[in-house]
């Protein structure tokens, strides 16, 4: 194991350890395969450490603060996910403040994407404005 998969794991153990209140609030749905799938949180992929994925179904879920709506950090995500998807991912993106909201809302939507056959309707949708 090279010195960057050490750190990548360190790191993602210190995300888990320190979930924001979205986090806490989405992992505690998903996990336990409550969805019928096992998901995975803070979960390092290529030299990204991911919010939450299910490996089974390639399927990323991530959960955005305001920070992603900064100009670098918006293309650092296109980025991230551009390399995602050349990798055969697919995702979803959420506001923090919709998990906190609307849980529900989000649930429907990752269930709906564990069940869909085509992977251009998972395709990482950015949020455009906080919610």
């Amino acid at each position: 194991m090279s010195n960057d998969e050490v750190s990548d794991i360190y790191k993602a153990r210190l995300l888990r350890h320190n979930q924001t209140e979205a986090e806490q609030i989405l992992w505690s749905l998903l996990r336990n395969q409550a969805l019928g799938s096992k998901f995975r949180r803070q979960h390092p992929i290529g030299r990204y450490i991911i919010d939450f994925v299910c490996l089974e179904a390639k399927l990323v879920v991530e959960i955005d603060g305001g920070q992603h709506l900064d100009p670098d950090n918006s293309k650092n995500d296109r980025e991230r996910t551009l390399w995602l998807q050349s990798q055969g991912y697919t995702g979803l993106r959420f506001w923090n403040s919709s998990i906190v909201t609307s849980p529900d809302s989000a649930i429907f939507k990752i269930r709906e994407a564990l069940k869909s056959k085509s992977p251009s309707s998972r395709i990482f949708p950015f949020p455009t404005r906080r919610s």
